[in-house]
């Protein structure tokens, strides 16, 4: 069970929530301070006093004040209009993390809203509804204003949702599930939509995926070393401890770990005097992609436990404060950051997937074909790769170096960074097939080299891989292997408990 306060939430409960379905709880004295703050909101309405969203209207119309008695209609009308996102649908996984990460952000006690509001996204949580949200339409500024507001339906029992494996109307999903619709009351609405809690959600799965995916990076990098008998020297810690990048370090031990008893690498002037790049500058690559991730890891755990919206009401000093919390340019840059990192990532993965098809770069048969010249073997699947590679060039284009004013100009400079996160994680999604390839690649080359030769922990990898993707005897549709690779390598858990056991092992000076 996690517990929210709206401000101790982790990644590793997150991902507890998000992919392994655990339940969630507010903590009660999270909801004492979130009722306190409601009561300091319903005491200035009585006085007339003036606040933004909650007796005027929204962005340009905030000059223009709104009875009392149409306050509620005020929010209802609020979340109608502005659900207006269009295109692809979130997935599960996302949406489930928008409706947590807005749950954590309004239980800090700061926006204005009853407690009903709070355990009703709880509620969605623990019962798996999950809103349908489309991806597009968000500026990332003024909040994740239009996907916000498709998880805001919900809560009042409109819109759709995906329950039990379909999607359906909410309100037949209500009834299944036993869940009353809200009403809201003032402020209500404007606190549900105002927040970064779209992008967050998407970079925040970015992330997760992403680091997962620079573990596997590393050890199907070694399997490839082994497949061209790479130099193990490069990664001798003294050359990469002068340099002085953490990161860097800690690629290169973890891959002289993977490769510790492999028969298969080889010294320098053994073969050859040094690798290409693609194979020698591993950890130097990888090390960067590293410091780029773990840099957005930590806007992340700021954000995810920050409060985003507008206006915030504070008790204790009784003033209700209009700012601009929900601006989306930390997170933005962030997760542009990222890209560069993810798509360094699948470059050099690409690189590698090329030498070990080339028969002009190796002493492997042509493009690890078992007929050359009659069948094709690999030599498309590096096609595919390199596809790949040059989108998420495109992708890697930043964001958040756009902005287009909306709302008359009132609100006349915006982020973007739902934008990059979606791209972030398209981008995540391209690479994990890059790996997917070169692992493919690297199986067959070890087949050729012996597979007695491996490492211990390249072998256990090849072993579990091979019961995915079989050896290629003759040509086929490769695009089921690719894609059942990736599959796994998202899914898997055996893998990353090897892979966690020599992180574990590795001891950094």
């Amino acid at each position: 069970m996690v517990i929210l306060t709206g401000k101790s939430l982790t990644l590793e409960e997150i991902k507890r929530v998000v992919w392994y379905k655990e339940k969630v709880k507010i903590h009660p004295a999270t909801i004492a301070k979130i009722e306190q703050n409601r009561q300091t909101v319903e005491k200035m309405i009585e006085e007339q006093k003036i606040m933004y969203g909650i007796n005027t209207g929204f962005g340009k119309l905030s000059d223009v004040m709104i009875d009392d008695m149409d306050l509620d209609e005020l929010q209802l009308n609020l979340i109608r209009s502005h659900a207006c996102g269009v295109g692809e649908i979130f997935s599960e996984k996302i949406s489930r993390t928008m409706l947590l990460l807005r749950a954590n952000a309004l239980s800090q006690g700061y926006s204005g809203i009853r407690p009903i509001i709070v355990q009703q996204l709880v509620n969605l949580i623990n019962k798996s509804i999950h809103p349908v949200i489309p991806q597009q339409g968000s500026l990332g500024a003024s909040g994740d204003l239009a996907p916000l507001s498709h998880l805001a339906l919900v809560l009042i029992g409109e819109g759709e949702v995906f329950y039990q494996g379909q999607r359906i109307p909410t309100s037949r999903a209500f009834v299944k599930a036993g869940i009353t619709p809200i009403k809201l009351k003032a402020k209500e609405g404007l606190a549900l939509i105002n927040g970064t809690q779209a992008m967050t959600a998407v970079g925040v799965n970015a992330y997760l995926e992403m680091e997962k995916l620079l573990f596997q990076s590393e050890l199907i990098a070694c399997m490839t070393i082994e497949g061209l008998r790479g130099i193990i020297d490069a990664f001798d810690p003294d050359l990469h401890r002068v340099r002085g990048h953490q990161e860097q370090i800690q690629v290169a031990m973890r891959m002289n770990t993977y490769l510790s008893n492999s028969s298969l690498i080889t010294k320098q002037g053994e073969l050859r005097i040094q690798d290409a790049y693609s194979l020698r500058c591993i950890p130097q690559v990888l090390g960067a992609a590293w410091q780029a991730i773990l840099h957005v890891k930590e806007k992340l755990l700021i954000e995810i436990n920050a409060v985003t919206d507008n206006p915030l009401i504070f008790s204790k000093e009784s003033k209700v404060i209009s700012g601009g919390n929900f601006h989306g340019e930390i997170i933005a840059l962030a997760m542009d950051y990222m890209k560069l990192g993810i798509a360094e990532t699948a470059n050099i993965a690409e690189r590698r997937i090329e030498r070990l098809v080339n028969p002009q770069l190796n002493d492997l048969p042509a493009f690890l074909s078992p007929q050359p010249g009659l069948q094709s073997g690999a030599m498309i699947m590096q096609y595919s790769a390199a596809s790949l590679v040059s989108e998420n060039k495109v992708l890697a284009h930043p964001a958040s170096v756009d902005s287009i004013p909306s709302s008359a100009n009132q609100e006349d400079h915006v982020s973007m960074g739902t934008i990059a996160a979606r791209q972030a994680l398209q981008m995540v999604q391209n690479t994990r097939r890059v790996i997917a390839i070169e692992l493919i690649c690297a199986m067959e080359a070890v087949d050729y080299r012996g597979t007695h030769l491996m490492s211990t922990a390249t072998k256990e990898c090849y072993k579990k891989a091979r019961q995915i993707v079989p050896p290629i005897t003759k040509d086929r549709v490769f695009s089921v292997d690719i894609e059942n690779m990736q599959k796994w390598l998202i899914e898997e858990e055996e893998l990353q408990e090897l892979i966690q056991h020599v992180t574990d092992g590795v001891h950094y000076s």
